[in-house]
């Protein structure tokens, strides 16, 4: 009998250690960067001819 609840708490910590790391990783996935979204480059139009 102690077999089988030590079995099922391991089973029940892994679960729970599984769904927190998968929230973790959603969570990081969702941050915004600190670094915004601006190009190195960019090109100047000409203006327009009458």
């Amino acid at each position: 009998m102690r077999r089988l609840i030590a079995a099922a708490v391991t089973v029940l910590v892994a679960a729970a250690l599984a769904v927190g790391a998968a929230v973790g990783v959603v969570a990081l996935l969702d941050a915004t960067p600190d670094q915004p979204n601006t190009p190195l480059i960019s090109y100047d139009t000409a203006p327009a001819v009458p």
